[in-house]
């Protein structure tokens, strides 16, 4: 059995504001982000390849430059190229998969604190039912708005019951068969989704949670930076 990770990195990542010229190549503890992600599955043995997404040939030049400067024995790289959005560049990336592959772990890169321990809890989900995704209970009280004002000024809140409310996180676990018909079928359909769980859950297949006890935030905006710099030294 062979199973790989698909590593996301083709994102422009615009709510940056150019805080930093590649956020998946920005140092994080004198490493590249992108980097913590591929170590982390490199020393949980889940997987035997890799899959990058890359942005344009400029981006992939720089990813490559920091896998040789760092260790990566073991692990099969392969490369494929981003698409316009997230669903096209994961597409693209499992046609690159080898025909061997059973199973894979589709990754945001811009989440580098993954740990061993949760990524083999996931590993052995996804082999019992074949869908399963990291995530974490929804801790804030939510309220939905009444959409009748284009203001936020005097909206109707609606409470939203928070027990049944679980935030996504990545890495998110599929049989290969499963997820790549699921995607060629959103193709087909022209529909757009933004994650990989929602791809599965349109043709019915019911996805198993696997509830992260850790940190494992995004870096999206530039405030997310000395957080996740805080986070890497209290570790």
């Amino acid at each position: 059995m062979s199973n790989a990770a698909i590593l996301l990195c083709a994102g422009s990542g615009t709510r940056m504001k150019g805080l930093v010229a590649d956020k998946v190549l920005t140092p994080l503890g004198g490493k590249p982000l992108f980097l913590h992600s591929l170590n982390a599955f490199r020393e949980s043995g889940i997987v035997d390849q890799v899959v990058i997404t890359y942005r344009d040939a400029e981006q992939r030049a720089g990813l490559e430059r920091a896998l040789e400067e760092h260790s990566r024995d073991g692990l099969q790289i392969h490369w494929a190229i981003g698409g316009k959005e997230r669903q096209d560049s994961v597409f693209n990336a499992l046609t690159e998969l080898s025909l061997l592959v059973e199973y894979v772990f589709i990754h945001d890169c811009a989440r580098p604190f993954l740990r061993s321990e949760i990524l083999r809890e996931l590993h052995d989900a996804v082999l019992h039912d074949k869908a399963a995704v990291l995530c974490h209970r929804v801790a804030d009280t939510i309220k939905k708005a009444s959409a009748t004002r284009r203001t936020r000024r005097k909206r109707i809140l609606k409470d939203v019951p928070r027990a049944s409310l679980w935030a996504m996180e990545t890495p998110q676990a599929f049989d290969r068969e499963l997820i790549t018909d699921a995607y060629r079928r959103l193709r087909f359909e022209g529909v757009s989704v933004t994650d990989d769980t929602a791809a599965v859950s349109r043709q019915g297949h019911p996805v198993t949670l696997v509830e992260n006890s850790h940190p494992n935030p995004k870096l999206t905006v530039p405030s997310d930076l000395p957080y996740l710099e805080f986070l890497l030294k209290s570790s």
